[in-house]
């Protein structure tokens, strides 16, 4: 495993463990978000198990590749549906940015992991 693919499950675990949880526990910028988007509120918080449970995922791949390998998976299909999520209500380029990127790096960080 390459230094690279240990900076990204570091950098992606760390955010998708502040997303994550901000989900869970409802705050503000999350619920809201969420009404814009028209998506009911318990939908939510399975986005953000999903996202806990995959940056776990990433944090115990620095032991296990196969675990960091399905983290960046489920990440790299986070990022495809937040994306498409910004695009359906044309959301600005702004507002889209942070989800694309972590997209983009999770599925860098998958391809490494191949």
């Amino acid at each position: 495993m390459t230094i690279l693919a240990w900076f990204l499950q570091g950098l992606l675990g760390l955010m998708f463990i502040m997303a994550g949880l901000g989900k869970i526990m409802g705050s503000k910028m999350h619920i809201e978000g969420f009404t814009k988007w028209g998506l009911p509120q318990w939908f939510r918080v399975v986005t953000g198990g999903i996202e806990l449970g995959a940056a776990i995922l990433l944090i115990v791949g620095f032991w296990n590749a196969t675990s960091a390998l399905i983290g960046a998976a489920i990440l790299v299909a986070v990022g495809i549906g937040g994306v498409i999520t910004h695009i359906r209500i044309k959301d600005s380029m702004k507002d889209t940015a942070m989800i694309l990127v972590l997209g983009v790096l999770a599925l860098v960080l998958l391809i490494i992991l191949l």
